[in-house]
This record gives structure tokens, C-alpha cells and sequence, in this order.
């Protein structure tokens, strides 16, 4: 069970203290938490395993990322709990225990990154740190009703990180304000402090937000009201987004069967793309750690063993049209995007499940999340969960994406838009709705 005092969260306490200088500083007075896959010196990294943290020693160096933050300011207050092995989106660790999720607290908080999000939801630190291969700050972020940044891919060193899978790792953080957000991207990516620019245009998903489990008005209305009310409601453009996937990524007929076809329950390019990005992580994955696997045999949960399993027995099959995929995938966005534009799609489409839920229907939910997920995934675009209060007492979120390299454009949207979202959503909810 998750210990109350901190809503277990945590797996490690211990201070690392800022630069001297640190009043000067961007992140000067804020607190953080960093997932136990990044290396701080003198600890080991242990990848929330108790073999895996058995077999390995102590790091001797700390990660840049972390490195980055607390030469800005900030001071780190703790290691936080993840998924094993960074191999789920649930946030369930039945070695280490679950994080309470402070927003739904008879929920999942979402994972990999668990801790990380249930912190900062909790508000025991300013922001944290995570990672993001599949889902694992997306999701979390969704599910504890916080923002939650995945940057482009390779923009954020992961060096001093336990790699999963190379093609997807990204590292990404948590926070409840959208100022603090922005200001650790830009520490991170080492971005000027400039004036936002406005957005060319805001794409709206429509068959992604149709098959949401909340009804597509209380997701897109604070959105599109608030746009109209910053930038103009002619901005705000509509898209049947599996239809252009499948149109522009000819790749991906590699990757439809018979079950991605089910169009009752997904969206058949977005499901193929989903199948192609779990394709070359598993690979990726074999290929990072199957040898230690094999070896050690270590106590997995089940269905991280389940995973892992899968992993180990993939093969080379396929992967180069998975390249391909990534390839045709990212230049039909930017296409589709343009300079400045924008793409808005659920986050997940159904609300955290409850605790302990039937693993079958928990994988079944997964394999779903992926087909969103795996958009930014495939095509390396940076993307911003953001919350959208309550409905039906559970925490309901939505996403923006913005083309590779976009990450301080999209940050400083996020900031301009946040507040009149907030006050949409406010509204909503006075409505009931």
C-alpha cells in the first residue's frame, strides 16, 4: 500500500541542493522529484526492480538532465516510484507498492513515471522529472490531472538515463502551473526567453475525440472558446486525422490485420501505427536488456513479465518499415501542420481505470491509449497533456502536438492559453457537463 505521508510516491528521500547563485536563478526556491531511472551520484538507479537494483552498482555520476535543474535553481528532494522497467502506463508496482493518485485516489495514477506525477499532484514538489517512451508522462499526467511535457525526441539528453527504447526515450516533466512548465523546458533545452508566437492554425482530431469515452464538447469547447477568445476562432480547423495517416503513410498496410481493422473500437491507421511503435520497442528493448533478462531471471509482476516476454522473443522482422513509418509519418504532420500549427487530440480516451482492475481489460485500454500515444511517438513531435478539471469526479485532459524542434513555441502556448482554459473549464463544470 502507498504510505500516507507522502502518498508513496516516493522510494528514496535525500536533498540535492542548488547552485549557490541560486536566487538569481530560473528555477530559484522550486522543488523536485526525479524518477528512479535517471543516475544521481551515490545512488543506484534501481528501474524499480529489487534484482535489477541488486545487480547494479551505484552511480558515479549524475544525469544532465538533473544536473541542468539544479544549476537553475532548483532542489531535489527524492527519488520517486515507477513502473518495472519502465514497461507500463498503469502505475501499479507490486514490489514497491502504487502511488496514490491524489485527483482519483480509487484510480490507477498512470505510470511509468507514477511517482513523479503522484508528487507533484500532491503537491509535495514544485515539479518532477520523468520519461516518456510509450505514454509514461502523457499518461500519468492525464490521469493526476497535472501538465505533463514529452519534448521533441532527442532535444533533452538522456544520457545518465537506464535506456528502454532509443527510437521512442524521451525524457519529460510534470508541473501544476504552466509558468513552472515552460521554465524547466526552457532550462532543459537551453531555449531564450521570447515572445510567444501565435499559432498558424489548431487542428482538431474529430474521429480521435469521438471515440473518447468523454463526450468530444466537454474536451474541445474549452479549447476552441479559448483560442477564439486569444487568437480568433477561425484558427480552430477540423481533421478526420486516420484518414490522412492512412492516405500519407503507405508503410503502415504492413501493419493492418484484421484486429486493427475493428473500426468500432479504434481507428485502423492509428491502431497499425500503435502495432508499428510497439513493434520497435520491443526490439529496441531485447536489445537493451534481453541478455540481463535471460540471465538474471528477474521477479517480475505479471503482466510486466508478460511484456518482457514479448520483448525477448521479437525479432528483426518488420523493423525496417517501422522506419519507414516514423519517416512517412512526421513528414505527412508537418504537411498537415504547417509552420505553427497545432494538432489536438485526446490525451487517452477513457478515465483512469479503478485499482486492480481485470488485467485483461487494463491491456485492453492500453492497447487503445496507444493508437493517441503513439502519434508523437512515431513522428518525435513534442506534446502537452493539459487538465481539463473533472467529469464525472475523474480527471479529463487533452493534448496539443507541435512539430519536431517546436518545443518553446508549444510551451509558451500552453502558458498564453492555460488560464482561459482553466476559467472554460470552470464553467463547464458549474454546468455539470
Amino acid at each position: 500500500m502507498a504510505k500516507d505521508s507522502d502518498y508513496g510516491a516516493f522510494i528514496e528521500k535525500f536533498v540535492l541542493q542548488p547552485s549557490p547563485s541560486a536566487h538569481e536563478l530560473p528555477l530559484n526556491s522550486l522543488t523536485f522529484a526525479v524518477k528512479d531511472i535517471y543516475d544521481v551520484d551515490g545512488y543506484v538507479t534501481g528501474f524499480r526492480n529489487p534484482d535489477w537494483a541488486r545487480t547494479h552498482p551505484a552511480a558515479t555520476s549524475t544525469a544532465p538532465a538533473v544536473l541542468s535543474v539544479l544549476r537553475a535553481g532548483a532542489t531535489c528532494i527524492g527519488k520517486t516510484v515507477m513502473d518495472e522497467m519502465a514497461c507500463s502506463i498503469e502505475g501499479e508496482n507490486i514490489h514497491y507498492g502504487t502511488p496514490r493518485n491524489p485527483c482519483a485516489p480509487d484510480r490507477i495514477p498512470g505510470g511509468s513515471s507514477s511517482g513523479s506525477a503522484v508528487a507533484v499532484a500532491a503537491k509535495l514538489v514544485d515539479f518532477a522529472l520523468g520519461t516518456d517512451t510509450g505514454g509514461s508522462v502523457r499518461v500519468p499526467a492525464s490521469y493526476c490531472g497535472i501538465l505533463g511535457f514529452r519534448p521533441s525526441h532527442d532535444v533533452v539528453s538522456t544520457t545518465g538515463v537506464i535506456p528502454v527504447a532509443q527510437s521512442f526515450d524521451s525524457m519529460g516533466w510534470f508541473a501544476r502551473d504552466p509558468v513552472i512548465l515552460n521554465r524547466v523546458g526552457r532550462v532543459l533545452m537551453q531555449l531564450p526567453d521570447v515572445d510567444p508566437v501565435n499559432p498558424s492554425q489548431i487542428i482538431i482530431a474529430e474521429d480521435c475525440f469521438q471515440l473518447s469515452a468523454i463526450p468530444s464538447d466537454r474536451v474541445t469547447e474549452p479549447l476552441f472558446k479559448s483560442v477564439n477568445k486569444l487568437f480568433g476562432g477561425d484558427l480552430v480547423k477540423h481533421a478526420i486525422l486516420g484518414d490522412y495517416v492512412n492516405e500519407k503513410v503507405p508503410s503502415l498496410k504492413q501493419f493492418m490485420t484484421e484486429e486493427t481493422a475493428d473500426q468500432e473500437y479504434n481507428i485502423p491507421s492509428l491502431a497499425a501505427l500503435s502495432s508499428a511503435m510497439r513493434l520497435l520497442q520491443w526490439y529496441e528493448l531485447k536489445k537493451n536488456h534481453g541478455e540481463w533478462v535471460s540471465t538474471v531471471k528477474p521477479d517480475l509482476g505479471p503482466a510486466i513479465s508478460e511484456r518482457i516476454c514479448k520483448a525477448v522473443r521479437t525479432t528483426d522482422e518488420n523493423v525496417d518499415v517501422c522506419h519507414s513509418v516514423r519517416t512517412e509519418l512526421r513528414a505527412a504532420l508537418n504537411a498537415l501542420l504547417g509552420d505553427c500549427g497545432v494538432l489536438a487530440i485526446p490525451t487517452v480516451l477513457e478515465p483512469p481505470p479503478k485499482l486492480q482492475c481485470d488485467p485483461i481489460s487494463l491491456e485492453a485500454l492500453s492497447v487503445r491509449a496507444f493508437s493517441l500515444l503513439s502519434i508523437a511517438g512515431l513522428s518525435g513531435f513534442c506534446q502537452v497533456s493539459i487538465p481539463l478539471g473533472l467529469y464525472d469526479n475523474l480527471p479529463v485532459s487533452i493534448s496539443l502536438l507541435a512539430k519536431h524542434g517546436s518545443d518553446g513555441f508549444l510551451l509558451n502556448l500552453v502558458e498564453s492559453l492555460y488560464k482561459n482554459i482553466q476559467e472554460e473549464v470552470g464553467i463547464a463544470e458549474k454546468k455539470g457537463y
